[in-house]
């Protein structure tokens, strides 16, 4: 009888550790969302953040979208030819892109790039005794550390996802006038024609919720690390690997919400 409940009480350990992680993490960006609107506000970390997360990621974005353009036109068209739809190029390149590619790829890259970075940086500080030394000198953690990448992430990851829908098209663009002999201005006229502004919206609003969880990860991951050298790199692994699941989970969520049927 033993042996046949291990398996259970197994699953049940896990799950109950897996909900009482979810809870603190809730807990943790309800905190998080709560200190945004309060004073004080360190404007020089703001605008660090902002930096760091928006202008200095902009070369990673931009190149991973635009070789995702050219290679999506590449395939559509390929796809197309074997049903004479070859046309439909432009318009599935551009709603690919704004929809889901661009958002998506922005997010994961950013968690790449920028919650590895805010979770070691930040659990480093904590391995160091920093943090103690921000309240011992009456500074709360979460108001200087947290919210100026948190809202750094809220504010500058829907202009990447933006730019990267952008340069996205602009790869497709490329691919398509300059080796699939496609019109430029017809081209141009069909990406045009079939975005809509409910496609814009959804990009933009996809690109806050993901840069949301990018940053909260590597905040939340980090002070809350353990000691050591291993602590630190235990935490960034955790931070990547949890920005990226929840990254998806969450683009599948809001594509449901928005483009249900």
């Amino acid at each position: 009888m033993i042996v046949l409940l291990s398996p259970l009480a197994a699953i049940g350990r896990s799950t109950l550790g897996t909900l009482a992680a979810l809870g603190r993490l809730a807990l943790f960006g309800g905190r998080t969302i709560g200190h945004m609107v309060k004073p004080p506000f360190y404007f020089k970390e703001i605008l660090y953040s902002l930096i760091n997360v928006g202008y200095l990621s902009l070369p990673v974005v931009g190149l991973t979208a635009i070789f995702t353009g050219g290679a999506l036109a590449l395939q559509i068209y390929s796809g197309g030819a074997r049903f004479n739809a070859e046309a439909v190029v432009p318009q599935i390149v551009a709603i690919g892109m704004v929809r889901e590619l661009g958002p998506v790829l922005v997010g994961l890259m950013i968690a790449a790039r920028v919650t590895s970075s805010i979770a070691a940086e930040i659990a480093t500080m904590k391995v160091t005794e920093q943090i103690d030394a921000l309240v011992t000198l009456s500074t709360n953690p979460m108001q200087y550390l947290t919210v100026p990448r948190v809202l750094a992430g809220l504010l500058m990851v829907p202009i990447l996802v933006g730019v990267g829908d952008v340069i996205g098209i602009l790869g497709g663009y490329i691919v398509g006038t300059g080796s699939l002999g496609f019109n430029p201005a017809t081209y141009l006229k069909n990406t045009v024609d079939f975005v809509e502004m409910r496609d814009i919206v959804s990009s933009l609003v996809k690109g806050a919720a993901f840069g949301f969880i990018a940053t909260l990860m590597g905040c939340y991951y980090g002070i809350n690390t353990g000691r050591g050298a291993q602590g630190v790199g235990r935490a960034t692994k955790g931070a990547v690997e949890a920005a990226a699941i929840l990254i998806l989970a969450a683009n599948f969520l809001l594509t449901s919400i928005f483009f249900s049927i």
